[in-house]
Formats: structure tokens, sequence, C-alpha cells
């Protein structure tokens, strides 16, 4: 058993498990009873990495970043997942989900998304397997990603606006929970974080482990070893960052660093840094860190980037951080949008802002490098859509 993977009840060391309401007892058990056979089975990885190869773009590059290397000291990788077709890590999920719904013979997807790329991936791949398809989104979200709306629809999903709460990615987690109880028999529920009960935060994770995978024998192509030194993800609900971790969880030798969103600060009411300021709590199905008041009301969360506004963390996060097994670090708004240009400047990449919160942590741990070091960093998207969000930012660059 390895030490850091999810146990067969479904817990990461203590966080995790399945705290769903009744209704959906039958269909979240039914998951669990399914996803392992159907996902471990021959013909699903076939048909998954045919997908990923074909449709998907895979493998996404390992681009050595000379101008960035030297610039902090190190031999810089960055693991380019914004080049995957629409734009993010989140495709190689929704693909690997939707073949798990189509062979438990559901017939309508549904799913919640926040800066948008989770829901344009599930709109896409409902698009190519032909299924009903609705999404929802904060309302706020929905206007400051107005563009990734207007792909979803395109693409035929059904986009609905939550108006609830600060009306952002929790509260369409929520709305989505609410849909599932009404509609449990034919519905499919693709989450697109690490998070949710038990066995999402597995399979999640294990969708996205195509992405360390491919580290390991790219790094073997590269410079004649297959693990890095440093590992550094953005991580909001933790997919990205679960993916680009996965295959080295057991492996001593590398160090990780996750960066989360400080927002304003961790100081102020105004952050989304969950495993800085959260309690232990349950949110949308598990145990994990969750932010939340005095009374153990949730807290909104807040950061200038749309898709790492999450108040909690997957329970895998939350047991990595409390182990020591990772590294989290705090990187405000200032500090991502500037690390953002940035990388723009430097290697004439434009990353999410999200995936800027990552690049922005590279100088906080800098004075961990030696030059030979070899440190890779995921770029989990790109940045056409957050654009207006980088212009619309007052920072002195």
């Amino acid at each position: 058993m390895k030490k850091y993977q999810v146990d067969p009840q479904g817990f990461f060391g203590r966080y995790g498990g399945a705290y769903v309401p009744e209704i959906l007892y039958k269909c979240v058990h039914d998951l669990q009873d399914a996803y392992l056979p159907i996902i471990e089975s021959d013909e699903f990885r076939r048909e998954y990495h045919q997908l990923l190869k074909d449709y998907v773009g895979r493998p996404s590059p390992l681009y050595f970043a000379r101008r960035m290397s030297e610039r902090y000291g190190c031999q810089l990788y960055l693991k380019r997942e914004d080049l995957n077709h629409t734009g993010a890590h989140k495709i190689n999920n929704t693909i690997g989900q939707i073949l798990l719904a189509q062979k438990m013979g559901k017939t309508r997807i549904i799913a919640e998304t926040g800066a948008g790329q989770h829901g344009v991936a599930t709109a896409t791949v409902c698009a190519l397997m032909n299924m009903k398809c609705e999404i929802f989104m904060g309302a706020t979200d929905v206007e400051r990603q107005h563009t990734n709306v207007e792909r979803m629809r395109m693409l035929g999903a059904e986009v609905h606006p939550v108006r609830t709460g600060n009306m952002t990615l929790s509260d369409a987690c929520s709305e989505a929970i609410r849909d599932w109880c009404c509609h449990p028999q034919d519905t499919f529920y693709i989450v697109g974080s690490t998070m949710g009960p038990h066995p999402y935060p597995d399979i999640v994770a294990r969708m996205q482990s195509v992405i360390s995978e491919e580290i390991k024998w790219q790094l073997q192509e590269k410079i004649g070893r297959d693990y890095p030194d440093y590992l550094v993800a953005c991580v909001g609900g933790g997919s990205n960052a679960a993916g680009t971790i996965y295959h080295y969880l057991d492996d001593d030798r590398v160090q990780i660093f996750l960066a989360e969103a400080g927002g304003h600060g961790i100081d102020t009411d105004h952050t989304a840094a969950t495993m800085h300021c959260g309690r232990e709590g349950i949110i949308h199905g598990a145990r994990t860190l969750v932010m939340q008041t005095d009374n153990g009301q949730i807290q909104e969360a807040f950061t200038i980037s749309a898709g790492l506004d999450y108040p909690g963390i997957g329970p895998m996060h939350a047991h990595l951080a409390e182990t020591g097994r990772t590294q989290v670090l705090a990187i405000n708004d200032d500090e991502a949008i500037r690390a953002g240009y940035e990388l723009t400047r430097l290697e004439g990449i434009i990353p999410a802002i999200e995936s800027a919160h990552a690049v922005a942590a590279l100088e906080k741990v800098k004075h961990h490098f030696k030059p030979e070091d070899i440190v890779v960093l995921t770029i989990s998207g790109r940045g056409d859509k957050d654009i207006e969000t980088y212009l619309n930012y007052k920072l002195e660059i």
C-alpha cells in the first residue's frame, strides 16, 4: 500500500470519505464499486490513451525554459498542459470520466466550473460522445469568464448561472450536487478536481496522473534520469497538482512546492489559501480543510483567479500538507500577476492566472536551488481566458 494514496474506505489519512445525502448514497456507492474494475480494464485504457493521443494531443511537451532558468538559478522545465486541446489539463480528466459514465450506462452529464476550463472540457467530451450536458457556474464567474461560457454554449452545453453565496466555484459545486440529488438514476457528475466524496478525489488524481507519467520518461529522455529535484504546481481543488506529483509521492528525492491563492494576503479576509487558513470540516461530501467562520459556516474564498477561489482543498492535498510531504506557499494576487507577465516576457508563454501562481512560487523558493537542480513546473492552462484580468489589474510591471 502506497502511504499517500487513498485507503479502501476512501480516506487519505484522516481526510476524505463520502459524506453525502441519503438520496445519493446508492449513486456514490455504485461508483465506488464500478470505477476501479472499469478504469483498470484493458478496454478502458486503450480507449483513454488513444483519445489522449489523437484528440487531446498528448504527450504535452516538457520545455526547457532557458531564460527563466537563468533568472532563478536552476534547470527549469515547464510541463506544457496549456497546449492540450481546450487549453488546460482539465481535458485529461473529462475524457476519462465520460468513458466511465458511458460504461456505467449514464445518459446525462453535469459538472461545476469556476474559471470555465473544466466546463469547456466537459462540454467538449459531451459533444464528442453525443451526451446531454449541463454546467453549473457561479454568476460572478459567468461574467468574468464570458468567453468560456460562450464556448460551452457553442459546444451544445446548457450553462446555469448560480446566484447563491458569492456566486463562484463553491456555490456552483453545491448547485451541481443539488441537481444530482434530483436526477440520481441517469446522471453522472463529472467532478473537475480532486475533491468531493470518495471515489472522486482518487478518480481525478488517477486521470491526471498522465502528467507525471509523461514527466518521468521525458526527463529520462532529456537528462538521463526520470526524476526532478523539485516539482512546482498551483493548487485550488488540486487536480493539476495531483497529476504533477502522483508518480513521485513515494520518491523522497523529489521535493514538492505547491502554490495556493493568497488573494490580498493570508492575514486578511480576502484569501483562498485553504491550507494556511482552513480548519478541518466537511465540504461537498468530503472531510478536509475548509475555510470557515467561528461558528463553522463556510467562508467565502477570494482571489483574482477564478479557478482557485475554492474554500476547501482536495483531501489528498490536506493529508500531504499535514504530513509534510508537500510545502504549500500562499501567493498573493500581485505576485501572481507579476509572475504571469514575467513568464510572458521571458519565454513568450502567457499562462493562466492559476498557473502564474506556480510561477510566482519560484521567487519564494529560489534560495533552495543550485544551478544543476532540475525543477519541473506545470503550466496548467493558457492565459487566453485571463487577458482582460491581466490588462485590468493595475500593477507596475
